[in-house]
């Protein structure tokens, strides 16, 4: 376990990094908290939420901290978790994950509440690089598809563009209803406003995100369906013209002992001059249906 503890004027500021149980059961008695509180802070895959107990306001955020690369299906995996116990005279903060965003702070705070809501900001902006990146791919996505000599696009990388979407659409929605709930300082109401603007941005956006998933998928496979119906055309094109040629070439074929063709002295090329004009007529008539 690391733990820092910064001191400003009026309040101070304890950050918890990877506590184990006897440390969490040893910060209780000090702090007054709730173990079962502490013990929420560190189980795996914990949602967004907010309560209030005695002293203290008990949140938990997710901060997004997958790679792009990664391969993300449950919120674990896309995201770690912060927790806040807010105090006018303390804020503690508990995660098992390192952030850059927690150390290096040399700014100071009026109160508990400024820095907590600093904190926050810095967690939701955690979201605009990987939703910038997902906006890219589903253009390139969109290249693929549309564009002349377009590469195929992969199904599964789709997919997990999308469950991305989704599982950071559910952490934002969540986060907004922990904002919602947040009671601050008038001071504080304007900073308070911009996060809950700041989500709400983040969440339209990935509801684009996942639209553009969804078009992207449905146009896939209509161009999918209609290369292979483009294929089939050209299959039975070449089908109608053999057909017929075929079927003359067979008649000739059999050993008949008696086949009064065989004997013409320009039966050969009689033979292929049928065949021509019965290619040249089936040409003919697909062109003037406008089947080729």
């Amino acid at each position: 376990m690391s733990k820092l503890i910064t001191t400003y004027p009026d309040f101070e500021w304890i950050d918890l990094a990877q506590p184990d149980q006897e440390e969490l059961q040893a910060i209780t008695q000090p702090f007054d908290l709730d173990i079962n509180m502490l013990e929420d802070s560190l189980e795996h895959g914990h949602l967004p939420k907010i309560e209030k107990v005695n002293h203290y306001t008990f949140i938990i955020l997710r901060a997004y901290s997958a790679n792009h690369e990664d391969i993300v299906t449950t919120v674990a995996e896309l995201s770690n978790k912060i927790a806040f116990f807010i105090h006018p005279e303390k804020l503690l903060t508990v995660h098992r994950a390192d952030f850059d965003f927690l150390s290096n702070r040399f700014d100071k705070y009026k109160d508990s509440e400024a820095l907590m809501l600093e904190i926050i900001n810095d967690m939701l902006l955690t979201y605009e690089k990987p939703l910038q990146n997902q906006s890219d791919k589903m253009d390139e996505f969109e290249r693929d598809i549309f564009l002349k000599n377009g590469k195929s696009i992969s199904i599964e990388a789709l997919y997990y563009q999308k469950s991305k979407a989704r599982i950071s659409k559910k952490v934002l929605l969540m986060t907004q209803h922990v904002l919602n709930q947040i009671v601050v300082r008038p001071e504080s109401t304007s900073t308070l406003q911009d996060l809950k603007d700041t989500t709400v941005s983040y969440l339209l956006q990935y509801d684009e995100v996942i639209e553009d998933t969804n078009t992207i998928l449905n146009s896939y496979l209509s161009v999918t369906a209609q290369k292979s119906n483009d294929v089939m055309k050209l299959l039975t094109i070449f089908s109608a013209f053999f057909l017929p040629l075929t079927f003359i070439a067979g008649i000739y074929g059999m050993n008949f002992d008696y086949m009064p063709e065989l004997k013409a002295p320009n039966g050969y090329f009689i033979t292929l001059g049928v065949m021509l004009f019965i290619a040249l007529i089936i040409y003919l008539w697909f062109k003037r249906k406008k089947i080729m």
